[in-house]
């Protein structure tokens, strides 16, 4: 990660000099460097006069008093309060007072970091993400006691070095790992309740919900033994508030040392001789030639294009908002169980199907049946989907499905950390779709799904499991009585 920063600003035109405690680290962090580069020349992206002069800016340096006339020093140090602590006590003992003294951590408050300091006013938090050249978004990150000019600074050197700032106060998880918290906990709940199997679970994020890569895809790639150190972390810092809590499923994983692509196992088994599992689906049979459309089917509306496009007939008519094809009633989840919906509704055969981030061009659903459902009905629902071009995956019957519960916590959560005032609606959108390639920012999502229905379905969702967890932002919830939206023109 160090390395990745130092590219960064060499790139940029900086002179830069890189400390490693052990022995040949920076020299080696250096050929990493040149080997990166390289690959770019190769792929024409840099000429060789341009990596001899990013190369000509780097250079290794034995000692921590080598570092004394810096401008800026950037710790990417081992993740642990105390290190960093006592790297910055020693640093201020060797910088003058105009040093900026800035840390790359992801989760550690950047108040405590300063406290004690002769000059706190000079500590910053500059969270780059992995790999650092590549990801375009940094968090700078404010202590209670930084200079806002420095805020102000940081911003300014952050985007001259082609990289997309976003600004936030020094609270757990600071923008990113706060609102990404949900993401992960919502499949591993839904893992743990037996909803599905991991490879349909990760291709619903990945298809219905448009995200890059599913839950348990990439929480192996980040490393369990990370996610959930920084899941504890934000759970600690939050006194166990039980929105953050962390799984036990996963917990086992870091106990076993299956902590994901790098030690070969997670959820996955990443042996040569292993195939990866494929996601469930459900076969057509036949292809229905009439659905009837019953009231607005709100955010799955898009989903009669599809119809349409593929020669089924619509017949529209006033109703609740759902969908019949034979003796089966199908309805977008509201974050009720489907049985339960069926028996409050009196339907005798109720499918829910999940949310998608584009109805239009969605390439897959999760779908779930009431108990009473017959087969007859499951396979018309199964036929209509299929005929439009959407493979079916079939879920047990859980509250909410999979990408809705998953978008929903995630609006509520970005709620909840614009209420706090830790960023603005822009940066906590923006940092969410430029750090982890979200589709849409959670705040611009719930825009588009109407607050109060995603105030609704949190509701249902808290209705059913009795917890706390769920519980709608008081943000959210003002947002949706006002008929307001987070990002308003």
């Amino acid at each position: 990660m160090g390395a990745g920063i130092a590219q960064v600003a060499a790139q940029a035109g900086h002179p830069v000099r890189i400390y490693d405690m052990r022995e040949g680290a920076a020299v080696k962090a250096i050929e990493g460097i040149s080997a990166q580069l390289q690959s770019r020349v190769q792929k024409g992206k840099l000429t060789s006069e341009e990596h001899s002069a990013i190369l000509g800016r780097i250079g290794a340096a034995e000692t921590l008093q080598a570092l004394a006339d810096s401008s800026l020093i950037i710790e990417a140090i081992v993740e642990q309060r105390q290190a960093k602590q006592a790297l910055f006590s020693e640093l201020e003992a060797l910088c003058p007072a105009t040093t900026v003294l800035a840390s790359n951590t992801s989760s550690i408050s950047i108040t405590a970091l300063a406290a004690g300091m002769k000059y706190p006013a000079r500590v910053i938090g500059l969270h780059f993400f992995n790999p650092a050249p590549l990801m375009a978004l940094v968090e700078v990150v404010s202590g209670l006691a930084t200079d806002t000019k420095l805020i102000d600074c940081m911003v300014a050197t952050v985007t001259a070095w082609g990289k997309t700032p976003v600004v936030c106060r020094s609270t757990p998880g600071f923008i990113v790992n706060r609102v990404a918290r949900p993401f992960y906990a919502e499949s591993m709940r839904l893992l743990q309740e037996g909803a599905s199997d991991c490879a349909t679970l990760d291709a619903l994020l990945r298809e219905a919900g448009s995200f890059r890569m599913g839950a348990f895809e990439l929480t192996d790639l980040i490393g369990h033994d990370v996610n959930y150190a920084v899941t504890r972390s934000v759970f600690d810092a939050f006194y166990g508030d039980f929105r953050f809590q962390p799984s036990l499923i996963q917990h086992e994983l870091v106990e076993a040392g299956f902590f994901g692509r790098k030690s070969g196992r997670g959820f996955y088994d990443y042996s040569s001789t292993v195939e990866k599992p494929q996601p469930r689906q459900l076969v057509a049979v036949g292809s229905p030639l009439t659905c009837i459309v019953e009231g607005d089917l709100g955010p799955a509306k898009s989903l009669l294009i599809r119809f349409r496009q593929a020669g089924i007939s619509i017949v529209e008519r006033p109703g609740e908002g759902v969908l019949r094809v034979g003796s089966a009633v199908l309805a977008l989840s509201d974050g009720r169980l489907a049985s339960q919906r069926a028996r409050d509704h009196h339907f005798s055969s109720l499918a829910l199907f999940d949310l998608a981030h584009d109805y239009s061009t969605v390439t897959s659903l999760g779908v779930a049946f009431s108990a009473s459902t017959p087969n007859e009905a499951k396979q018309a629902v199964v036929d209509l989907l299929v005929g439009a071009g959407i493979k079916v995956r079939p879920l047990a019957d859980v509250p909410g499905l999979v990408v809705l519960r998953t978008v929903v916590m995630l609006a509520n959560e970005a709620a909840d950390t614009l209420l706090q005032q830790v960023a603005n609606a822009r940066d906590i959108d923006l940092a969410m779709c430029a750090g982890v390639n979200y589709p849409s920012g959670p705040l611009a999502w719930a825009d588009r799904l109407g607050a109060d229905w995603v105030v609704n379905v949190l509701k249902c969702l808290q209705s059913v499991y009795g917890e706390d967890r769920y519980r709608p932002s008081m943000l959210l919830s003002r947002i949706a009585t006002e008929g307001a939206l987070f990002h308003a023109d």
